[in-house]
This record gives structure tokens, sequence and C-alpha cells, in this order.
């Protein structure tokens, strides 16, 4: 069965990653996670790489423990080998063991490491969205044990979106500016913006409400003021 998102996390992370699965299911974003979704008899390396294949994104639970997990990093290098996006959530400050900074210190973080996590969660979920475009209209529940799921919200079919009116050059170039700041996940933040901009301008400011830290929002909105 195919999923939306592969979570990868340290199994003495399992209550972060127990709680994004749950906050991504709840939102109709079907998620693989093991053990959970591993049958009794299925061969472990086997189902995980069925699962990498079958999946369109992988988000990392990231703290010192999946930093330092030899199961974390196959997982991470298989992944990417397979071109999936990867997105980080950051339960602990902790730098990058030299394994994982081959595969990810590029990407776009998203920090979880003090406040509100129940917020965190529901960024999370907006990021992920983003990432993975409009959600196919099949129920979570494939994606998991129909006992461990409260009946999900009816989903409704995504509209085909939108083309940009804006000139290529100019999505290029602030998706360039953008991409100076957040990473990869600049790509899609434009893709998803640009059909509900009527001007550069627009765009532009829509896209500095996506970037959290204030010295880093006036950065792009200073790259972007020469475009």
């Amino acid at each position: 069965m195919s999923s939306d998102v592969f979570i990868s996390y340290s199994t003495v992370d399992k209550l972060f990653a127990d709680a994004v699965c749950h906050k991504l299911e709840s939102s109709n974003i079907r998620c693989w996670i093991a053990p959970r979704d591993i049958h009794p008899s299925e061969d472990w390396a086997e189902a995980i790489i069925n699962a990498l294949e079958r999946s369109r994104m992988l988000v990392l639970v990231f703290s010192s423990n999946s930093n330092r997990s030899p199961q974390v990093r196959r997982e991470i290098e298989r992944a990417v080998s397979k071109g999936l996006g990867i997105l980080p959530f950051r339960i602990e400050d902790v730098p990058l063991s030299k394994s994982l900074e081959y595969f990810i210190s590029a990407q776009h973080w998203l920090d979880a490491m003090t406040g509100d996590m129940d917020v965190h969660l529901s960024h999370l979920c907006d990021c992920v969205r983003a990432l993975l475009g409009p959600v196919p209209s099949t129920s979570v529940q494939e994606a998991a044990p129909a006992a461990t799921l409260s009946a999900p919200a009816p989903l409704v079919a995504s509209p085909a979106p939108a083309k940009s009116t804006l000139p290529v050059h100019q999505l290029a170039a602030v998706e360039t500016a953008l991409a100076k700041i957040l990473g990869p996940i600049a790509k899609l933040l434009v893709k998803r913006a640009a059909p509900r901009s009527t001007s550069l301008h627009d765009l532009v400011t829509q896209l500095a409400e996506e970037i959290k830290s204030e010295p880093d929002r006036q950065r792009f909105l200073g790259i972007a003021r020469s475009l």
C-alpha cells in the first residue's frame, strides 16, 4: 500500500514519532511507520525498502538518538537514493553527525525544541502538504489498522492548481532568493504561492510570511527588492 510520508526515527523517540504520525494522519496524510506497518511474517529490511519505494517523502524525527542511529542513517541514504524529499523535524538541538550531514545538511529544518508541540506539529502538517501538493482522495484508514484510528473526515478531491501569471524568470529569481534562506523547500513554496499572487510584490510578501526568523525574513526581502 502506498503512503505519503515515511516516518524515520530512533526507537527511543517513539513517543514523538507516534505524535507526528497521529497528527499527519488526522490531517488525512497517509503515513508509514515501523513497527506498526510491518506484518509479523515480513522481513524487516525488505519492509523498509518496500515502504520507501511506495512513499512520496520522508519525515525525520531528529534528535541525538536518531543522529547516531545506524538504522536511521540507512533509511536516509535509501530515501536519497530513491529521490524522496526529506523534511527533518528537530526535537533536540544537536549538531548533525557527519554521515547524516552528507545527506541532509542543505534541507530546511523544522524546529520543535521549545514551545507548544501541537503548534509545531500543525506547522509540520502545513509543510508536508506544501511538499506533497494535492493529497490523493484515498482514505487514510488504508494506511493504518482501523482499530488505531478514529473515523477520518471525508476527503474532497482537490481542484486542478491554477497557473501563475508571473514571468518564469521572476519566479526563478524569487525561488533562488528564498532557497538561500530555506533550502530546497523554496521550490515548493513558490509553486504554491505563485498562482495566488497578482504581482511580484504580492508573491514576495506571501513567501516572507513562511520565514519564521525575523533576520532571515529581512534578508530575503532585501534580496527580493533587488529583483
